[in-house]
């Protein structure tokens, strides 16, 4: 057991190192939206979602209403719903339910990635290893920021507050690059997105974000369906 779970820390360094630069960026953008260390750190802990986290506090600092608090975290992580489906046909006999649930908290983009391109089965105390070493480097790294944007001059706050939006750029223009669909979702995307800032502005931030994702995903799928054999492939 302890060896799967060393296993599993040394596996997640990379992404530790990752989660400490990219969450520090968080920390400085969720003080600058009027939130305190404590409330930062404490945001990081329980939601361990990028994305997610960075809309919920734009939602919080524009004084949100909760309905739209929920409809944009379903919109925005119902992924990791669909990642954790797909790792249930990778995990070996130790896994209970109580296990399912527990790992199922650490499922990222980036976990999902490196258990996915393991050959073995995955076993509770790897992903405990794994999982454990990732949170704390996004939770450091968002009491760092979040402390650092208390004591930096507000033009550096604002300079190291794109970092979040540097790791979502990373994600995107590689397979942009590499698959049209990609880039015309992505496209799509941010054309609605404009249109909600300059021309529909009544409409609040979280129910833009929720019916950017929505349009965007319905055009892609009209436009790019996925054929019966390809996803059996």
């Amino acid at each position: 057991m302890k060896s799967n779970f060393f296993r599993g820390v040394s596996h997640g360094i990379p992404i530790c190192l990752g989660y400490l630069s990219v969450s520090f960026g968080f920390g400085i953008k969720a003080v600058q939206s009027g939130l305190s260390v404590a409330a930062a750190s404490i945001i990081s802990a329980v939601n361990l979602t990028s994305a997610g986290q960075a809309a919920g506090v734009d939602i919080i600092a524009a004084g949100g209403a909760l309905i739209e608090m929920i409809l944009v975290q379903l919109t925005i992580n119902i992924r990791y719903s669909l990642m954790a489906l797909s790792l249930s046909q990778k995990l070996d006999k130790g896994f209970t339910t109580p296990h399912r649930l527990a790992a199922s908290y650490g499922i990222t983009d980036e976990i999902f990635a490196v258990c996915s391109a393991q050959k073995e089965r995955l076993t509770p105390s790897y992903m405990y290893g794994m999982i454990f070493v990732a949170f704390l480097g996004w939770v450091t790294g968002t009491t760092l920021g979040a402390a650092a944007g208390q004591l930096l001059p507000a033009s550096v706050s604002s300079a190291m507050g794109i970092v979040l939006y540097g790791m979502f750029l990373a994600i995107i223009v590689p397979p942009s690059r590499k698959q049209k669909s990609v880039l015309i979702v992505v496209l799509a995307a941010a054309a609605v997105s404009i249109l909600f800032r300059y021309v529909f502005t009544a409409v609040s931030g979280g129910f833009a974000v929720i019916i950017s994702a929505v349009a965007a995903s319905a055009l892609g799928a009209l436009l790019f369906p996925v054929r019966d054999e390809e996803a059996v492939e």
